[in-house]
């Protein structure tokens, strides 16, 4: 496994002895007054409770070094810039935070890291100032601090570390975010996380389709399948150590499970039957999938080894797409069984059957929230559009409004949702986009190809 150490509270401060050594652990000094008043100002944070109509402004000036020294990842002074660069565009994309123009920012020397200039800060306007450093180590790898800071109270609130291979720097770069993040805001982290989906190139009636995986900012990409067969609907494993999938291996549509370290995939079910739309339990101990027998299709599972699929459903028509509550108790899967597409919810082991969603249109792609309030959906109906509702099918809201929106996926702290967006036309491109539950923070995710079917990761240990 990837070495990923910690350092917290005032060990941060040991880690870094020119620090130490020039001013002490911070002190926390009493809040400043708010002018006329004899309270302390309002605790700084950040509201996700609607739509955001001024952003946080924030400063995150480039992390300093104690010393300039070459590492295989490059010099520790342009690592502290871009470390500086990965946590402003985790914070900006989020669309809570306003970080500061680069003309707005001073240079931080070392000793500065943990005894911030509040008062050049606060004349800039911003209300939170992010501030770090990086050191290579003797042992060859990196120290990265990063402390978070209320301009305004001029006190410290909070602080961690990290020790990283080289390899892993971005990764230090999107904790230092994470930690912004869940602090001004009371969510949980997702910066550290992983999107695997399904690279597409060619024309629309001979697309190759090959699996990649990436950092969810489009980073660290690389392809996992060649394209000699086409794959479909790839998901991580709870543990983030292989992939379930669907492919097209001699023609014949099959479920497989890719392991990430070694490249090796297995096929899941012996079975001369279509099965398609994985997903594993969140224990990891069960696939779900669906398969196609006599004309009719149902939702079945498998435990993750193999062995005899268990039959959940069984109706006439199709049952489909099937994704497990964050406890397991509870699958949520679409069928037409009421003569339309539309989403059902039953207890893991198949029993008390109950259709959910009763708006116009047809629903499909059903996926469970890792907080487990909400299942996002596609909803057809003219248009393809993301939506979400809560799991007995109330509150139903839609959050796109493009002309193909499909396939959702939710971020670690279901906050946001992952999908694919399909062009006009015949050119059958689609790109990899990202909504927030506001339905107002939306953007395009950097792929090298067109890009469809992703899956967002848990959060990386």
């Amino acid at each position: 496994m990837t070495r990923f150490a910690w350092i917290a509270g005032l060990a941060l401060i040991a880690a870094a002895p020119a620090v130490a050594q020039t001013a002490a652990a911070p002190q926390t000094p009493a809040p400043a007054a708010a002018a006329g008043q004899d309270q302390a100002p309002p605790p700084l944070e950040v509201s996700v409770t609607g739509g955001v109509s001024a952003p946080m402004p924030i400063a995150i000036p480039a992390m300093p070094t104690n010393a300039v020294i070459s590492t295989p990842a490059g010099s520790t002074d342009d690592l502290g810039r871009k470390l500086a660069e990965i946590v402003t565009n985790d914070l900006k994309n989020s669309g809570l935070f306003s970080p500061l123009q680069p003309a707005q920012l001073r240079s931080v020397i070392f000793p500065e890291v943990t005894a911030p200039a509040f008062d050049y800060w606060g004349g800039t306007g911003a209300q939170a100032l992010v501030q770090g450093f990086i050191r290579a180590n003797g042992d060859g790898n990196l120290t990265v601090g990063c402390y978070l800071y209320d301009v305004f109270s001029k006190i410290e609130l909070s602080r961690q570390g990290f020790v990283v291979p080289p390899s892993d720097w971005r990764r230090a770069g999107h904790k230092c975010a994470d930690m912004v993040y869940t602090r001004l805001t009371g969510e949980g982290p997702y910066f550290d996380s992983r999107v695997v989906y399904v690279s597409e190139t060619g024309p629309k009636a001979k697309r190759i389709k090959r699996l990649a995986i990436m950092d969810q900012d489009g980073a660290n990409h690389r392809f996992l399948t060649n394209g000699q067969s086409i794959v479909l609907t790839p998901r991580f494993a709870p543990n983030q150590q292989s992939i379930v999938y669907m492919s097209y291996v001699n023609d014949r549509p099959a479920i497989y499970v890719y392991d990430i370290g070694s490249g090796r995939q297995r096929l899941v079910v012996q079975n001369v039957n279509l099965t398609f739309a994985p997903r594993f339990s969140p224990d990891g101990r069960y696939i779900l999938f669906s398969m196609a027998t006599g004309g009719n299709t149902d939702v079945y599972r498998v435990a993750a080894s193999g062995g005899t699929p268990q039959r959940l459903t069984n109706s006439p028509g199709i049952d489909d797409g099937g994704s497990y509550s964050p406890d397991g108790s509870k699958i949520v899967f679409e069928s037409d069984r009421s003569g339309g597409q539309q989403l059902y919810v039953m207890n893991a082991d198949g029993s008390n059957q109950q259709r959910i969603s009763f708006g116009g249109g047809r629903y499909g792609t059903p996926v469970w929230s890792p907080r487990g309030d909400l299942i996002a959906f596609t909803k057809l109906g003219g248009a393809f559009r993301i939506g979400v509702m809560n799991p007995t099918g109330g509150g139903e809201r839609l959050l796109t409004n493009a002309w193909q929106d499909e396939g959702p996926s939710w971020s670690p702290n279901g906050r946001v949702i992952i999908f694919f967006r399909s062009s006009q036309g015949g050119s059958g491109k689609a790109d990899l986009w990202m909504v927030d539950l506001t339905g107002q923070v939306e953007r395009k995710i950097p792929t090298p190809l067109d890009g469809s079917d992703p899956a967002w990761g848990p959060l990386r240990p």
